[in-house]
């Protein structure tokens, strides 16, 4: 099991100092990876399907690339960038320059986007997204590893094109898929390199969905064992969370926390991210920056690799 964090992104510890300290100081202690996460839109009046933690947020791929100069092992991945809401060109050249300023160190994150608001803004319609990622997949792939790339799909099309320098890693960095819908889930199988949890995944039905994506892989003609299944580590220190009579997973003591991580191997996972920026006295606007870096620093230190 490899252990990753997130980076400082929301809130009012999302600050450039704070970003380049947190994230040094996970490579330091032995993080295999720093991520971040998209959002582009929060309501005036809040609502019970948006989290705090979505009110103030900063763009993912700048903040990899302003990460990326202050790092030099630690992986920096994205979960997610939603592909509506940007059209692949734009998205193979800004992965391709984190990929260039991080030495080869990008796992590139991409969801299917959920909130109307969102779509709305981005100007394109809720329906059929499944198809439209596919679509999006294979125009990336076609950038990425075609020396003149040339791509006609049904919701992208790129005219015979150099899209220059390509990435460090080849063929392409690491495509990971978030995935929730039994279609995502084997999108995810027959497409990507991995799959990443959401913030909300119900951890007792981990096992399962990660078989979902491994028999759409093998269906596929593809290794499921050369895939890489990604946890959103949401904990809460303290007192634990229950509900009918059994503690969820992640919450409580360190002890306990630091349990539930090798149960989360146990059901297939390989890797986890313990992202701070989901705990509401570290990630939302109201908490002050100073008392949210404490609180982040406590959970960096104790929840290290060992």
């Amino acid at each position: 099991m490899k252990i990753g964090i997130g980076v400082p992104q929301s809130g009012s510890w999302a600050t450039p100092e704070r970003q380049a300290r947190f994230v040094s100081r996970a490579e330091e202690l032995g993080y295999a990876t720093a991520w971040t996460f998209q959002r582009l839109l929060y309501p005036p009046d809040g609502d019970e399907k948006w989290s705090p933690v979505y009110r103030s947020v900063l763009d993912p791929m700048v903040t990899l690339g302003y990460v990326a100069a202050h790092t030099s092992r630690i992986r920096l991945g994205v979960a997610l960038l939603n592909m509506p809401f940007a059209s692949p060109a734009l998205v193979a050249k800004q992965a391709t320059t984190v990929d260039v300023l991080s030495g080869g160190r990008l796992d590139l994150g991409l969801g299917l986007g959920w909130r109307r608001e969102e779509f709305a803004a981005s100007g394109v319609p809720l329906a059929r997204r499944g198809p439209r990622a596919d679509d999006f997949i294979a125009a990336l792939k076609a950038l990425w590893t075609q020396d003149v790339a040339e791509y006609h799909g049904e919701f992208y099309d790129i005219p015979a094109s150099l899209q220059e320098p390509h990435p460090v890693q080849r063929p392409h960095p690491p495509i990971i898929l978030g995935a929730k819908s039994e279609p995502a889930l084997r999108r995810a199988g027959r497409l990507g390199d991995g799959w990443v949890s959401s913030s909300n995944q119900d951890l007792t039905e981990m096992a399962a969905d990660i078989e979902t994506v491994r028999a759409a892989a093998r269906e596929a003609g593809r290794d499921p064992s050369a895939l890489r299944f990604i946890c959103r580590g949401v904990v809460r220190v303290g007192e634990p969370i229950v509900r009918d009579g059994e503690r969820r997973r992640l919450t409580g003591s360190y002890d306990q926390i630091r349990g539930d991580l090798g149960w989360l191997g146990e059901q297939g996972i390989t890797e986890t991210f313990v992202d701070a920026n989901f705990v509401p006295e570290i990630g939302t606007p109201h908490v002050g920056a100073d008392e949210a870096e404490e609180r982040a620093e406590e959970l960096l230190t104790e929840l290290a690799p060992r």
